[in-house]
């Protein structure tokens, strides 16, 4: 399903919009996007790197136990190197980045698992890394802020608003616009201005593409509804590609209760780009809250906004308490500790009026074990 001939946009979402110092930085970032992408050599090299390091194909799971009748397939994202669906976009924008000849990496994360994805990436390949992060989520999410210190990242809290990943995304943009010469921004979502959503769904569209074709081996047809969690929305852009033109197969994406930009937003602008947001009537952004440091972001990606206008995606949503109750009977019917994120999926999967569901389980749980045991 295409949402618009004129790159950039879905709808009347995305586009850039960006100080004029951004615009040559972004133009010769499409540039080698478009380069790399015809580029047969870059993809033989990628594909490489996604079997032998980041651990590609994941497995297509059948969660037997969490529901007798029904048939529930989780896409094991949790399963590559790093534990989650991040690496998949960060080794790509690493090789790419190193095609533009750059050394420096500046990135975002919330949850954590983006930066140490962009970490891992960086020491695989010699690149200096310098990972934003709010101060509230390296209270919440500290292995990860190991994990990466370990890497050889270097954090940097950011330590005013609400000290999550709203605030350490602004960061990494000042920084960005201050190094543009020598530096690339890593985004980790399918946010931001042109071409960055486009770039992170067709680093992420790996995960729709195994999970269709390992549905049709396993049950011989495609399932009823794919479900997965939406912040930003990466990891949902990458398993909707894989069914968005089988208009039989219902989208569904779960966002945090205390974070539906899209079930309760606004049009507006946001770090670069036209999308959907939690605002006031004046347009200021509006503070999200979520269990989940991953969800907690007043934004999403512009093409799930396009995604929702035109009626092919539903968006609803789970609170923190659903989610709990979802990690936990994962845990104890399946053995499979999910992180916070994807468990808001998996509560709204398990209603789902439908025989054959396919939930991205985008990253695993040990992150959110100390936010866990909080909650005891």
């Amino acid at each position: 399903m295409s949402a618009t001939s004129q790159p950039g946009l879905y709808g009347p979402y995305g586009g850039r919009y960006v100080p004029e110092t951004l615009i040559p930085a972004l133009d010769e970032l499409e540039a080698g996007w478009r380069a790399i992408s015809d580029d047969l050599a870059f993809q033989l090299e990628l594909e490489e790197l996604q079997r032998r390091y980041v651990g590609r194909p994941t497995p297509l799971y059948r969660a037997e136990r969490l529901d007798a009748v029904r048939r529930i397939y989780l896409k094991r994202e949790d399963l590559c190197h790093t534990g989650a669906h991040k690496v998949n976009n960060a080794l790509g924008q690493a090789l790419l980045a190193l095609r533009l000849g750059k050394q420096r990496i500046v990135a975002e994360t919330g949850a954590g698992q983006h930066g140490v994805a962009s970490a891992t990436v960086c020491a695989r390949f010699g690149l200096e890394c310098v990972v934003y992060m709010g101060l509230e989520d390296m209270r919440r999410q500290a292995p990860n802020v190991e994990r990466m210190r370990l890497l050889g990242a270097e954090v940097r809290p950011v330590e005013f608003g609400t000290k999550t990943l709203k605030e350490a995304t602004s960061e990494a943009i000042r920084d960005w616009i201050t190094h543009v010469e020598t530096t690339h921004y890593l985004i980790g979502s399918c946010v931001g201005p042109h071409p960055y959503p486009e770039i992170v769904r067709e680093l992420q569209r790996v995960i729709g593409r195994e999970a269709r074709e390992q549905v049709l081996e396993a049950e011989g047809r495609l399932p009823d509804a794919v479900v997965a969690c939406v912040g930003g929305g990466s990891n949902a852009i990458g398993l909707f590609a894989g069914f968005v033109d089988d208009p039989e197969v219902r989208l569904v994406g779960v966002e945090a209760a205390g974070a539906a930009s899209l079930g309760s937003g606004r049009p507006g602008v946001l770090h670069g780009a036209r999308s959907s947001l939690l605002a006031d009537e004046d347009g200021q952004i509006a503070d999200a809250h979520s269990i989940s440091a991953g969800l907690d972001y007043p934004g999403v990606g512009p093409e799930h906004a396009f995604l929702r206008d035109s009626g092919r995606a539903d968006y609803v949503s789970a609170t923190d308490e659903e989610a709990l109750a979802a990690f936990h009977l994962l845990a104890r019917r399946e053995g499979i500790l999910p992180a916070l994120e994807p468990a808001h999926a998996l509560a709204r999967a398990l209603e789902l009026d439908a025989e054959l569901v396919i939930v991205g389980l985008s990253g695993r749980g040990d992150k959110d074990l100390a936010t866990v045991l909080e909650r005891e």
